[in-house]
């Protein structure tokens, strides 16, 4: 999102982002929504009356003075806007004109729009979790300030911890004022994130620190008890957490690391193996182990846009290279799903399924036809294997695993007991439940979740 001072700014910066993209291959979708009621005094001219956002509502009040030329702009710019979108939205009556500002709400949650330039609108109350930059070519101060900047700030999980905010005005100053008026004068110490060296700092630190417990990638396998992989584990973590605020930053390189990237995505794998043998141990033995409380984050690591129609996908880009290059880089791309917590469990069926069919003559919708076919075939055997061994009726399963396609609910106990083909024994109840509750998930990892949409 941008937020400048008032509409005459807002028009230049967006004419002037058209024009710099106009014979660019891609473009960035740029969108504006903006009062065209005639703004009387500038209310932005040194800051906000009491330094506060005034609430700007899609709706023109009923006798309103209009500024004709805003509006004549705004029109302009929302056919820009029906054109990217096939839409039909304009300013001729209010009923469109909140038509169109719903729509951009919709499309900014969703990750439609590049860039969002306004005034004061979408500055109050808006809230889009994945929204993580604001430009700011804008007095603030105080509330205004804070509702601005909190634009940015909805934690989605632990991949967005904060949001950046790229001031071109020096806000430093109000934005103290600010934080020590609504907290206090220490506050800014855990509200400000650290200057970006410092990270790289921490993250060569724990870099270090982690070598000293697993030197090279494969001696993780021989770490010699669990107080070690415990080490081992709690070190990696810590280098997740501070890798994933690195990346936040504009100016991220993974050159500033002495960690390489490709060290980094080995080590990776090995924290996904023991968090792997963990989960599968984890009440399947009778000697607790120190590693089963441990919270491996794995949201961390979880990326939604990597899943095995982009896996497919990149591996039929690899026709047109050589045969050698074709098939070093077929590797490096089957190595990645070993770092990546959502294909893990589905590598050795998609190794087989491109040893069998993926040739350079194949076409992309044969390669997915043929795909599909595959995976539902090894996906029907895997639900009457789970049903024979656990003696679970085949109906009640495909009821719960339709209830976490559409819910995202997985089963309870209780749903679980009642799909049985028998009643557990009280005293191995808890042990039964648990094992085919984890191997529902399991079904689910391999053969529901991280599928794509073009499977």
């Amino acid at each position: 999102m941008f937020c400048v001072s008032n509409v005459a700014t807002l028009i230049r910066y967006y004419e002037l982002f058209k024009r710099k993209q106009a014979d660019a291959s891609r473009p960035l979708r740029i969108a504006t929504i903006f009062s065209y009621a005639a703004n009387e005094a500038d209310l932005e001219a040194n800051g906000l009356i009491n330094g506060l956002l005034p609430e700007e509502s899609a709706e023109v009040p009923s006798g309103a003075k209009i500024n004709q030329s805003s509006r004549d702009k705004l029109d302009e710019f929302i056919a820009d806007y029906n054109a990217l979108f096939g839409t039909k939205y304009s300013t001729n009556d209010n009923q469109s004109f909140y038509n169109y500002y719903q729509d951009i709400a919709k499309r900014v949650r969703a990750g439609q729009v590049d860039i969002l330039l306004v005034v004061n609108m979408f500055l109050t109350g808006f809230d889009s979790p994945n929204l993580n930059t604001l430009y700011v070519d804008k007095n603030l101060r105080y509330h205004g300030l804070v509702q601005a900047f909190s634009r940015t700030n909805r934690i989605l999980n632990e991949r967005k911890s904060q949001g950046n905010i790229i001031c071109f005005r020096n806000l430093k100053q109000a934005t103290d004022d600010a934080i020590a008026l609504f907290s206090n004068k220490d506050a800014k110490e855990t509200v400000l994130v650290k200057p970006y060296h410092e990270y790289v700092a921490d993250f060569n630190q724990a870099a270090e620190k982690l070598l000293t417990t697993a030197p090279t990638v494969q001696s993780v396998d021989l770490l010699p008890s669990e107080t070690e992989q415990l080490e081992f584990v709690t070190r990696f973590r810590e280098l997740l957490r501070i890798k994933n605020t690195l990346t936040t930053f504009s100016d991220f390189s993974a050159d500033d690391l002495t960690l390489s990237e490709q060290n980094f995505e080995d080590y990776k794998s090995k924290y996904l193996d023991l968090h792997d043998k963990v989960k599968r141990e984890r009440g399947g033995g009778d000697k607790a182990s120190i590693l089963d409380d441990v919270d491996f984050e794995l949201t961390l690591i979880h990326r939604d846009e990597i899943n095995v129609a982009y896996i497919l996908n990149l591996l039929l880009n690899l026709n047109n290279l050589k045969p050698e290059d074709r098939d070093k880089r077929q590797k490096e791309i089957i190595d990645s799903m070993a770092g990546n917590a959502q294909l893990r469990s589905k590598r050795v069926l998609i190794e087989a399924f491109i040893a069998e069919n993926l040739t350079a003559s194949n076409s992309s919708d044969d390669v997915m036809e043929r795909f599909a076919e595959f995976w539902t075939e090894h996906q029907q055997k895997a639900f009457e294997q789970l049903c024979a061994d656990e003696n679970i009726v085949p109906e009640q399963l495909q009821k719960l695993l339709n209830n976490y396609t559409f819910a995202n609910d997985l089963p309870k106990n209780q749903e679980i007991k009642s799909a049985l083909n028998f009643k557990p024994k009280i005293l191995e109840s808890k042990t039964i439940v648990e094992r085919i509750k984890d191997k529902i998930q399991a079904f689910i990892d391999t053969f529901i979740e991280g599928m794509g949409g073009s499977v």
